[in-house]
This record gives C-alpha cells, structure tokens and sequence, in this order.
C-alpha cells in the first residue's frame, strides 16, 4: 500500500498554541525552540526541545503550546477533521492555530 505522509511546518511564536484534534499517530517533531505538549485525559505533561519528537498512540486531543519562539514539523500518514459544534465547516484543514496569547483548552 502507497501510503503518502502529509505534513506541516509552524513557526510559532511565543505562548502560541496549535491544536491538533486528533494527535494518533501524529509525529511532533520540535525543529527549534521549546514546546509544551499536553492531551486530553492525560496527565502527562510532554516537553520538546530541538530534535526531540512526539508520537502518541492514542486518539485524544493534543494542544502544542510554544514556549518561546520555536518551529514544529507535524507529520502523519492521515489526519482526521474534527467538526465543532455550531460552526460551519469552512475548510477541511485538522490544523488550528491561535497565534496570540493562552488560549481555553
């Protein structure tokens, strides 16, 4: 099976936060800088510095927060969109980001 890997490259500024709806099998790969990572339901608390990486073997919901100016690599062979309620869908991109600030979880 030809499986083709899609990816995304960041670069965020500090106290950014990019959700990731589904983080299952989603590479996180910190290319500079320093993040947070943190899932729902999940009590760890996950800390990359430049060329550490991230893969988590669940389906939860996975907020990457910056803390400092830093670049990320997501790669992964499927993403899965996550619809929220009383929005339209107006793209089918799973990435989001909130470039300012701490954003609710």
């Amino acid at each position: 099976m030809n499986t083709r890997q899609q990816r995304l490259s960041l670069s965020m500024p500090k106290k950014a936060i990019f959700t990731l709806p589904d983080a299952h099998e989603v590479d996180i790969e910190c290319q500079s800088g320093a993040l947070w990572i943190t899932l729902d339901h999940d009590r760890r608390d996950i800390v990359l510095e430049q060329g550490q990486r991230f893969r988590s073997d669940s389906h939860r919901r996975a907020l990457v927060a910056a803390l400092e100016p830093s670049c990320v690599r997501f790669t992964a062979d499927r993403l899965t969109v996550a619809a929220e309620r009383g929005r339209p869908q107006r793209s089918t991109s799973p990435w989001r980001l909130w470039p300012h600030g701490m954003s609710p979880a």
